[in-house]
């Protein structure tokens, strides 16, 4: 029986190996027919030749990780042992590169393959469309692309908007006026903004309108020149609101538009702008499409096996 010996160099064996040697039961589920043993500060796998060469491989990436960023849980563990190529995983600039410092000295980095794609893309294009489940950072790493533009000083200024498709009529009957009501639907774009600029700046942002946070209704009639713009929840836009947005493009402007076409709140026989757009856009030069799925999402682990189950549903209706 052929035999592999990983010796753990300046890395702590008791957070490789995980509480309880929880990483190391994950291993195991993916290489079932090696016999793999975690004692000390060494890791020794014993089966066939070609299993233990891929093992060495998927051992190597995941301790480049460990060394690069001081942690491993089990999304990064699957996330390694299930893409596709090694490209996926290299520690190149974009894998390690922090896109902004956050609050608290918070880092802020693209943590998958994808969403390093996504990164590259806005980079090249100056419209994007990231498409994916819940959970997987489409938002989240385009706010911080925004921010990061902002605070380069390569756009004067950040618009973050989504349709209110779920407030419907009964916007009505909640308390407050126009901004009050309308402020828990823009609720996950202030989130992502608190976690990446100081409560005061932020304030400051918003008042003298260098950021801008507003329904899609509010876009209308407007040129958004010299602005890092970001469409959330697009696959809830009608063909005329989806046209509508795309014709607001000015000068110096980025647009990102995110959706999750698996949750319309449309209207039955609706068209969705956002799966309109993709098939009209899709050959379009200075255009970019990514599609990110439940391999990125780095929410609590449960939602990747939420998205899965609903998924299995879905395709057998």
């Amino acid at each position: 029986m052929n035999e592999i010996i990983i010796e753990l160099e300046e890395i702590s064996p008791k957070e490789f190996f995980g509480a309880q040697n929880t990483n190391i039961a994950l291993l195991k589920k993916y290489f079932p027919k090696l016999k793999i043993v975690a004692r000390g500060n060494k890791i020794k796998a014993f089966g066939d030749e070609e299993l233990l060469e891929e093992f060495d491989r998927r051992i190597t990436m995941l301790l480049k990780h460990f060394a690069k960023y001081n942690k491993l849980d089990e999304n990064v563990i699957e996330r390694v042992l299930t893409s596709q190529s090694s490209d996926d995983y290299t520690t190149s600039k974009e894998s390690g590169e922090v896109i902004v410092h956050g609050v608290g000295g918070k880092l802020i980095k693209a943590q998958t393959a994808n969403q390093r794609k996504l990164v590259e893309l806005i980079r090249k294009n100056d419209m994007v469309f990231a498409i994916g489940p819940a959970g997987t950072g489409k938002t989240y790493t385009g706010v911080a692309l925004a921010v990061q533009a902002l605070k380069n000083k390569e756009v004067k200024r950040i618009i973050l908007t989504r349709p209110a498709v779920e407030a419907g009529e009964n916007l009505g009957f909640l308390p407050g006026d126009l901004k009050e009501k309308l402020d828990p639907y823009m609720q996950p774009l202030y989130d992502a903004l608190r976690d990446m600029i100081a409560p005061e700046k932020l304030a400051h942002y918003i008042e003298n309108g260098t950021i801008q946070i507003a329904p899609l209704a509010f876009m209308r009639g407007r040129t958004l020149d010299n602005a890092f713009v970001i469409l959330d929840e697009g696959q809830n836009t009608t063909h005329a609101q989806m046209k509508m947005f795309l014709t607001r493009m000015g000068k110096n402007a980025k647009f990102l538009l995110t959706g999750d076409p698996g949750q319309i709140d449309l209207p039955r026989r609706t068209i969705s702008g956002l799966k309109e757009a993709l098939l009209i856009l899709k050959n379009v030069e200075g255009v970019g499409m990514i599609f990110l799925d439940d391999k990125d999402v780095i929410r609590h682990k449960l939602v990747k096996k939420v998205i899965a189950a609903y998924k299995s549903i879905e395709n057998r209706d």
